[in-house]
């Protein structure tokens, strides 16, 4: 949490305890608001800057083919390297299918072009499967292949280090003294610390996993041998590294009958090694990428990208994502306009500012490549809902809802709106109680206007809260279904690391026969499948018999086969714990074992098509919005002359205006009126900050983008994601279709830059926005802004060019080549 979170964190708890008149309230919520926005200002928590840098911007995750390096400045070639600096791509060596290369070729970044780089010195042999880093203002090329590969002569690994001076194009080569890593190639390098770090690779003979260290600045250029602890990744080769937050990541590579798609960090503090384990825990999380070699890994921001590479004989073009903050792994959709390249191998690939380049590689039938591509990086602050939600759970705010759990009644808080929009059970419990609770308080101000009863104070805080029993839960489960239920994840293995232990499995069970009474059919997917993955010796036969005990039919089935095949048959019927088994089950063990294998039944298929069945948190809180949430609403927010239902656990949980707001008074009449900064926004621009606020959704017509800029300062959002949103929408998207409602909308928030870019459109593109509806109804003032723009605007005695760089690429040449706007114009000069 940064620090002017804790300062808010702290003046809510003083808050809470402070008491003032209902007449204060208003000027009390101000100042709440106002000593937020005061203590987001620091530009590094969050930006907010209305200042646009409109276009032409590059579209998100969309992959663009570049220019092609000719073969009389580089050949194509696989088994190279290539690096980045300042705003070029440098590649260096490779092999053309005849011959190793240790040429230098540069790709300018802004010109778009490709040139041999002169040297001065001697370059290295010619080389491939080498390592290439950049440390200050230098490459630094190590090992590699080298020889003459068709005449199959003079064949070797290299341990040489070569230094590439960018400023004067000299090539120097480092002499040591004392110990050096054995020569190798396909190896791993990076730079920490002013240090080049050397991992792994093949000296000829066999694969390696040592690691070697050497200063690139001071007088000690020395190797020296980094004793590795923690659990080091396999003897591997041709494998890529990362390096991000003060560590090295090493995804798959070759390590022969050991190759496993694992994800190793390497701490370089401690020297400690450790694979990136998240099996154990129950989300909706995509799958690790196939195992493989030959493929790239680059970081960028809170990600790794991991393209192409052989896996299992195929050549993948899928690009996979990984969040170090989530620990998650995706596969990137593409812009539907990207030209993607096809799967390859042994190919190279560098970042630039927001982009990831990747130039050559072996493609199909052995065919090198000399074509480079660009990906365009997206680097948005990471979606905080899961977390938002999970802290509302932890600090038990605005609960109105105990469950009573287990024979002894544990009670157990908790929040109406997110039970009921992730679970059918509940869902409907929780109904049936506003009913009766309607239908309670109706009576009761019967009997106060009868005279039967003294009034007493009416408000929501005296409310009885709603009472739910599930004696058949226990807990400790239960706990586990609620953190579900606010997260989208379990770590069954909090208290028993072992993820295959008895108790641990157990306590899966017990959490997917809870996931089936609560009606979450996709947390009883995601249990099954932890089940299943887990299952063991070990453990087999405490699964079986819980599985039988709770009538759990898909997972007994599969304990019954796991227990009768033939390699597992014998151990486990010898086992002690088999002795103890029930008469029933060691019938049906024995039965099982002498029928012959037969198709799953219908129960077991069932099962394990529902394992991708459900919705996630997102989806769940959308349809809570939509249909449903509204009969739940605890608070009212007015928009102008309109009111939108809520609930105020999910705006505290959100926004420490609304935690505020509701800790220290209860609105009156329950209704809060809503402004961001001094603006009423538009309803719709509204709607499109409660659909944020539920479930995440950046999507959004660019006009609200402009009501919601200051939005997240304003409410003391966690972080500044629905800014940088709002920011790139309004950079990429005004057209001549929606500029004067992005005109009323600046207007109204005082911004007066975007203001005057939308007058500036609207008189580039006047012949097409004259006659649209929206401008007939524009309010006079700004009627006049648009004729005196239109004044203003200096005379040409041609006509505007098409592509003016002031306009953004959505809408540069709309209709600047109209021949109605040019004679237009014209005319006017």
């Amino acid at each position: 949490m940064t620090a002017s979170f804790k300062f808010i964190h702290s003046f809510i708890l003083s808050s809470q305890h402070s008491s003032f008149k209902a007449s204060d309230k208003s000027a009390r919520m101000h100042n709440i608001a106002k000593m937020i926005t005061e203590q987001l200002r620091n530009p590094n928590e969050l930006d907010i800057s209305l200042r646009m840098e409109f276009g032409p911007f590059e579209t998100i995750h969309k992959w663009k083919r570049m220019s092609e390096c000719y073969e009389f400045v580089g050949a194509r070639r696989s088994k190279h390297t290539a690096v980045a600096y300042k705003d070029a791509i440098y590649v260096f060596g490779g092999d053309n299918g005849k011959s190793m290369l240790n040429d230098l070729i540069r790709f300018d970044i802004r010109e778009k072009s490709w040139t041999k780089t002169g040297c001065m010195g001697s370059p290295p042999a010619p080389r491939y499967h080498h390592s290439a880093v950049v440390h200050r203002s230098s490459m630094f090329v190590f090992g590699g292949y080298t020889g003459d590969i068709l005449a199959n002569s003079n064949l070797t690994n290299k341990n040489d280090l070569f230094e590439y001076k960018f400023p004067n194009a000299q090539w120097v080569q480092w002499k040591f003294t004392g110990q050096e890593p054995v020569p190798r190639s396909a190896h791993g390098a990076a730079v920490y610390d002013d240090k080049l770090w050397i991992f792994a690779g093949y000296d000829g003979n066999a694969r390696l996993n040592d690691m070697w260290t050497c200063n690139l600045v001071g007088e000690n250029h020395q190797w020296e041998k980094v004793e590795q602890k923690g659990e080091c990744p396999p003897t591997c080769c041709n494998f890529p590294v990362a390096v991000a937050r003060n560590k090295m990541f090493v995804f798959s590579g070759q390590s022969g009958a050991k190759i496993t798609n694992a994800l190793f960090q390497f701490d370089f503090e401690t020297h400690t090694w450790s694979r990136v384990c998240t099996e154990h825990l129950l989300r909706s999380a995509g799958p690790a990428p196939a195992r493989r070699y030959g493929h790239v890994m680059v970081h960028h921001a809170r990600h790794l990208y991991v393209f192409g590479g052989a896996a299992d004989s195929t050549l993948p073009s899928d690009l996979h994502c990984y969040d170090l903050d989530t620990q998650m792994w995706s596969v990137l959709q593409v812009a539907t306009d990207s030209q993607v390249p096809s799967g390859r191998l042994f190919h190279a690939g560098a970042v630039v500012g927001d982009a990831m380049y990747v130039f050559g590689g072996t493609v199909d039938n052995n065919v090198r490549s000399g074509d480079l591509y660009r990906f365009q990086l997206s680097n948005y602050p990471r979606c905080t809902l899961h977390d938002d939600f999970g802290r509302i759970l932890k600090s038990q705010q605005f609960c109105d809802v105990t469950l009573l759990v287990g024979a002894e009644e544990t009670p157990v808080l908790a929040h109406q709106a997110m039970l009921a929009a992730r679970s059918q059970y509940l869902r409907t419990k929780i109904k049936l109680y506003a009913l009766i609770a309607r239908e309670s308080r109706e009576e009761l101000l019967r009997r106060i206007e009868a005279g039967e009863e003294e009034p007493t104070e009416f408000s929501y805080k005296s409310q009885p809260q709603l009472v739910v029993r599930l004696p058949e839960a226990t807990p400790e489960a239960f706990r586990m279904i609620l953190n579900y239920i606010y997260t989208d994840k379990i770590d069954p293995t909090e208290k028993d690391e072992d993820p295959a232990s008895p108790a641990t499995m157990l306590l899966v069970m017990e959490v997917l026969r809870l996931a089936l009474r609560l009606k979450i059919p996709r947390l009883r997917g995601l249990c099954a499948r932890y089940l299943r993955a887990n299952l063991c010796y070990g453990n087999v036969l405490q699964a079986l018999h819980a599985a039988h005990q709770a009538n759990l039919s898909c997972i007994k089935e599969y304990c019954l086969r796991f227990v009768v095949k033939d390699y597992n048959f014998t151990p486990i019927v010898m086992s002690a714990e088999f002795e103890q088994m029930e008469q029933q089950l060691m019938v049906e063990v024995i039965r099982r074992r002498q029928q012959p294998p037969a198709k799953l039944p219908a129960a077991a298929q069932h099962d394990s098509e529902e394992e991708i069945i459900g919705t996630n948190l997102e989806q769940d809180m959308c349809v809570f919005v939509t249909s449903g949430g509204a009969e739940l609403a605890d608070v009212r927010l007015r928009v102008g002359f309109s009111l939108r239902p809520a609930h105020r656990s999910i705006l505290a949980a959100r926004a420490a205006y609304f935690e505020a707001m509701f800790r220290s008074f209860s609105p009156q009449d329950n209704i809060v009126n809503i402004q961001i900064c001094d603006t009423i926004p538009s309803e719709e621009a509204f709607d499109s900050l409660l659909r944020y606020m539920y479930y995440g959704d950046t999507n959004m017509p660019t006009e609200d983008s402009l009501y919601l800029f200051q939005a997240p300062i304003y409410y003391g959002f966690t972080n500044n994601r629905l800014q940088v949103f709002c920011k790139h929408n309004l950079q990429s998207n005004v057209s001549p279709d929606n500029v004067v409602a992005i005109l009323q909308a600046a207007d109204r928030m005082r911004a007066a830059d975007i203001k005057e870019y939308a007058l500036k459109m609207i008189v580039h593109h006047f012949e097409l926005v004259a006659h649209q509806d929206s401008i007939r109804t524009l309010a006079q003032p700004l009627l006049v802004d648009i004729i005196c723009a239109l004044a203003e605007e200096p005379r040409h005695d041609t006509p505007l060019p098409l592509h003016p760089r002031s306009l953004p690429s959505s809408s540069s040449g709309d209709t600047l080549a109209d021949e109605d706007y040019i004679r237009y114009r014209t005319n006017r000069s």
